[in-house]
């Protein structure tokens, strides 16, 4: 295991422990809302409830999921952003709305430098393609094959425009000569569904979210995005090994506070975070979704987000990706 031992995590608490004492304790009062800016079923939305519910048997007051979706994530990171520095209300935070929106939206409503802070990176996934069973392809190859003999009739889901299985379906075009058309979705479920009820053709999303489908025979994986093969779909192979080496994504999630919320503060729900994050239960129910646990000081994913800002901007200059104005 590369990364994430809960030995790992307990000492990185017990490390940092100290400095939240020394600048003035914190202890949870009421509900911590964290405003989800998905609909309900994405892979954003079951690692977020995994670490709520943990938490919540722990503490006096619970830790709340609250789904408020729009502008591919914008409307409720927006939220999360003008609500009151206190620690109460968080943001889920994932590659698409923390990292991609800011190389494709003309005009952002927040600034994730600026007016929010980072408090733990909860987890990274793989993205995998998926089909129908009764799609004709039997792999990565054959479904180029067909899609290139389909044309523009050929389709895809996106979980919203500009969101990484978006990017990847474009990447797979340019790269391969497909003319598949973008059709996207508010969240990952509803494009699942798209593709269960034949209305597209392919998915390419985060495996939490096709997990069940793909285990329940519901959708058949061909590829999946990351360094290496997937643990939760072993027979799975990637797109390198397809002959795609340089298409590697590996989505991730994690939450930011307000900007102006105290330090101490970001270090007691960072603390309490990775607690939950070191419980065996947690670490197997997150592997057990196709998502690797990360954990960490807040620096870490501060570190993370910075990267994944230039690293996306980039992507979309070099591919020429149609920024949105409105």
């Amino acid at each position: 295991m590369r990364r994430s031992l809960p030995a790992l995590l307990l000492g990185l608490i017990l490390a940092y422990a100290p400095v939240a004492h020394a600048q003035g304790e914190w202890e949870q009062a009421r509900p911590v809302r964290i405003i989800l800016p998905f609909p309900p079923g994405g892979a954003t939305d079951l690692i977020a409830r995994i670490f709520a519910e943990r938490i919540s048997r722990d503490s006096r007051h619970p830790w709340l999921v609250e789904n408020r979706s729009g502008a591919n994530g914008n409307i409720g990171m927006l939220a999360a952003a003008q609500s009151p520095a206190d620690g109460y209300t968080l943001g889920a935070c994932t590659v698409g709305n923390c990292a991609i929106n800011a190389a494709i939206y003309a005009r952002m409503p927040f600034d994730i430098a600026t007016d929010l802070v980072p408090v733990f990176w909860s987890g990274s996934v793989m993205n995998a393609l998926v089909v129908r069973p009764d799609h004709p392809a039997r792999d990565f190859q054959g479904f180029v094959t067909w899609a290139r003999a389909q044309g523009n009739r050929a389709n895809f889901s996106s979980s919203g425009f500009g969101a990484s299985n978006h990017l990847l379906g474009e990447f797979l075009n340019g790269r391969l000569g497909l003319s598949m058309q973008h059709v996207p979705f508010r969240g990952g479920a509803p494009g699942m569904q798209a593709v269960m009820q034949g209305a597209t053709q392919m998915f390419f999303e985060n495996t939490p979210t096709l997990i069940g489908a793909i285990r329940g025979g519901q959708l058949r994986a061909l590829v999946v995005s990351g360094r290496e093969r997937d643990p939760a779909l072993p027979d799975v192979p990637t797109l390198g090994e397809a002959g795609m080496a340089d298409a590697v994504v590996e989505p991730w999630f994690g939450y930011m506070a307000p900007r102006g919320t105290p330090a101490h503060v970001v270090l007691a729900l960072n603390t309490m975070l990775n607690r939950a994050n070191a419980d065996p239960d947690v670490q197997a129910r997150l592997r057990g979704l196709g998502a690797l646990p990360e954990g960490g000081p807040p620096e870490r994913f501060a570190a993370h987000v910075r990267a994944e800002l230039a690293r996306w901007a980039e992507v979309v200059r070099v591919n020429n990706i149609e920024r949105i104005t409105e």
